[in-house]
């Protein structure tokens, strides 16, 4: 009978079952490996559970008993594995970063004139420093050194250095920061020297056809001492690095946004206003918040950013 067919030679044992008097159903028991291998997986389960994260407990989770140290704030910090704390020791002991960390010193260790010259050298500092500009300096100066509005903050990329654009000038504007100034004229000038000094201002340039008598009165206002503007702008006008005044020769508008101006009104109400309201911009110091190292290697790429001196 089919129910209790028994197997001989290579036949295969049925389960003793059958239908409509033919149809049975063979006995084929899984793999001996295969058996081993899904018990396997039960016992690694289990062991990961008790190592690693793993359940969720009400607003928590098992945080397991395998734990990582890394370095924090200058101290070893040991906490229950994870895959972020793994992440920073990675980073900071990792094949790769102890590579990057080698190649950080030799950089620091070189000079500018060094680093500049050296292709290799190069390449490593942009891709560094790139990060780093993203991390720390792209929120005020945009990606590229470019922000998206003229005048909040300084454009790094258009050859006009405020502060002076040598590296060593860089190097202590990143590290010392810098404060912007300009004293309003609103409450010294009358709406006519208002109106003449930002013609004048705005003919140095030759950003509007200006009126010639407004100008000749601008010019009087602004190289004399009823505004003394020549004191950080100089009597030609091109701006001093120490005082970080700009140059109001070379069209480039670093605080009025006189490129965006529609007509030659709204170019001087621009300029004007700037007159008016004075200037206060402040840049924090990044010597207490970067190492030297990445202070070193922010000065390159801005250098880089717009040219450099």
């Amino acid at each position: 009978m089919a129910d209790q067919q028994q197997t001989h030679g290579n036949a295969v044992q049925t389960t003793g079952h059958a239908w409509d008097g033919d149809l049975q159903e063979f006995n084929n028991p899984l793999p001996t490996w295969w058996l081993w291998t899904f018990y396997a997986t039960i016992v690694f389960a289990l062991v990961y559970w008790i190592l690693y994260p793993a359940w969720p407990i009400g607003n928590s989770f098992t945080k397991g008993i395998n734990t990582i140290t890394f370095e924090s704030n200058g101290e070893q910090v040991t906490t229950h594995w994870n895959t972020r704390s793994l992440f920073i020791k990675e980073m900071q002991s990792g094949e790769q970063a102890l590579k990057q960390q080698a190649y950080l010193q030799k950089v620091n260790d070189a000079s500018y004139e060094q680093i500049q010259n050296d292709p290799e050298m190069m390449g490593f500092v942009n891709a560094k420093a790139k990060s780093l500009f993203g991390d720390n300096c792209a929120a005020c100066h945009g990606i590229g050194g470019a922000p998206a509005m003229v005048g909040l903050f300084p454009n790094l990329s258009d050859d006009a250095w405020l502060w002076g654009g040598k590296v060593d000038q860089i190097e202590q504007t990143i590290a010392s920061g810098r404060h912007g100034f300009m004293p309003a004229f609103g409450a010294t000038f009358s709406d006519q020297q208002l109106d003449q000094v930002a013609n004048y201002v705005l003919s140095l340039s030759g950003a509007i056809a200006a009126d010639p008598a407004k100008v000749a009165a601008g010019q009087k206002i602004f190289q004399g001492e009823t505004g003394g503007c020549y004191y950080c702008h100089t009597k030609q006008a091109t701006g001093m690095a120490s005082v970080g005044s700009a140059n109001l020769t070379d069209a480039i508008w670093t605080v009025a946004d006189v490129p965006g101006a529609g007509s030659d009104e709204e170019k001087i109400a621009r300029v004007r206003s700037v007159i008016e309201k004075g200037v206060q911009r402040t840049m924090p110091a990044w010597k207490d918040r970067l190492s030297a190292a990445d202070i070193k290697l922010l000065t390159v790429y801005v250098h880089g950013l717009g040219g450099g001196q």
